[in-house]
């Protein structure tokens, strides 16, 4: 079996480590941010979750659907928490494909430390766009990913294609 590495993957994960106990979760502390402030990733807001780009996208426009709750475990998500955020994944689709044209997606949880999530004690749903061709040498030889676009210019466009979307009740 041939084995790829990816030290940047452990880069990632290393950021949110912090001796400083009350450094805090950084999905509790988006669910306060301002959709308007340019510091911020939060593109869209629900009365029990929200939208939020990727800092460490695996492709531009990798988003996360995140309940306000601090919350590790899937199965103790109440049914409205569970509803909107399910609803916010169907949004999401819509808004990429409108935004981005990808060829496909990849969405899912990584659930716990082993399953790879980054941060674990926050659960979130991750939707990545995807192209064709879009795994290249970058990544597999010269340990870079390239992400094509801006965070700030992709975040103006997902919001920009949620509107669209809402307006138009779609």
């Amino acid at each position: 079996m041939e084995k790829l590495w990816s030290p940047w993957r452990s880069q990632y994960i290393e950021a949110f480590k912090s001796d400083d106990s009350d450094a805090g979760c950084i999905f509790c502390k988006a669910v306060d941010d301002n959709i308007e402030d340019d510091n911020s990733l939060v593109v869209y807001k629900g009365e029990y979750s929200f939208i939020v780009l990727n800092l460490y996208p695996y492709n531009s426009g990798h988003l996360m659907i995140v309940p306000n709750r601090h919350i590790s475990d899937l199965t103790l998500l109440t049914g409205d928490e569970l509803a909107e955020m399910m609803r916010f994944v169907q949004l999401v689709l819509k808004a990429l494909a409108l935004s981005m044209k990808p060829h496909g997606f990849n969405y899912g949880a990584n659930l716990g430390k082993a399953a790879g999530a980054g941060i674990d004690d926050h659960i979130h749903f991750h939707v990545v766009p995807r192209w064709t061709g879009d795994t290249n040498f970058m990544p597999m030889l010269g340990e870079v990913r390239v992400i094509s676009q801006d965070l700030l210019k992709t975040k103006q466009n997902i919001i920009k294609a949620i509107s669209e979307i809402n307006l138009e009740g779609k």
